[in-house]
């Protein structure tokens, strides 16, 4: 999820550079950003459900857990999690190849979604798309959580890996709301650009911020001051850079260094 979250944060951090140097771009590359960004964008939540499900796994059922929880069986998931989030998006390419005539592809355009893919068909498909999915990982999230909650007030041992696990889905479960602002989003732009006409950039600006780069920029802080290892270097650093600033306040400076 890390990796598809750095995939995503360079995409759009392009798109935006370009779209603020440029104002216009080809639409064959215009095509080819925004279909890897809503790719990357959608599978963030189904990493969220799988990982959520690894944890059920592990605390409802860890005599299993090591002949389901295998190498071959987790490339297999992550496999069909690009397979489901790509394939939406690819119709939309297809469907605009038959529509558009080829001289549309050599145009330059503002880099948004509705300015490339113009069908309302195709916008409605994606938010039905987008609704079932997340829907799905929502349902999946409230199952894992109530699932550890119980098994864990039924267990007198391992209470602390039950903690953690429940921990784990919580933050799944705020990260997923997050991922769910670009839902409001476009109707909150068009509320704001009617409110303040003169200040559509600046809306973008912070529309963006807000639901692709905050949710992304959370997620490694938050799983890395979870990890013990982490904190440990991190503390063992923090003390140390402490301590030498102390050492060059307190060590007098000679004259004959002068």
């Amino acid at each position: 999820m890390v990796i598809n979250d750095g995939v995503q944060l360079t995409v759009t951090i392009t798109l935006f550079i370009l779209s603020y140097i440029f104002y216009k771009i080809n639409v064959s590359f215009c095509c080819f950003f925004i279909l890897l960004a809503v790719f990357t964008t959608r599978t963030t939540t189904f990493y969220l459900a799988g990982m959520a499900i690894e944890r059920y796994i592990a605390i409802c059922k860890p005599l299993h857990y090591a002949q389901i929880c295998t190498v071959r069986r987790t490339h297999m998931v992550i496999g069909l999690i690009w397979f489901i989030c790509v394939a939406p998006d690819i119709t939309d390419l297809f469907v605009t190849l038959a529509t558009e005539p080829p001289s549309f592809f050599y145009e330059s355009v503002f880099c948004l979604r509705p300015n490339v893919f113009k069908d309302p068909v195709l916008a409605f498909k994606k938010q039905v798309f987008d609704i079932i999915y997340f829907s799905c990982v929502f349902l999946i999230l409230v199952f894992t959580y109530l699932k550890i909650l119980f098994a864990a007030r039924a267990l007198s041992t391992e209470k602390t890996s039950s903690q953690k696990a429940r921990n784990t889905i919580l933050l799944h479960g705020a990260q997923l709301a997050m991922c769910m602002l670009s839902y409001i989003s476009p109707s909150v732009e068009i509320v704001l650009q009617i409110i303040f006409p003169g200040r559509i950039l600046e809306i973008r600006y912070a529309n963006y911020l807000i639901v692709y780069i905050l949710p992304r920029f959370l997620s490694p802080i938050i799983y890395g001051f979870r990890d013990k290892k982490f904190r440990k270097y991190l503390r063992m650093y923090l003390l140390s850079c402490r301590y030498r600033d102390t050492v060059k306040k307190v060590t007098p400076v000679h004259k004959d260094s002068l």
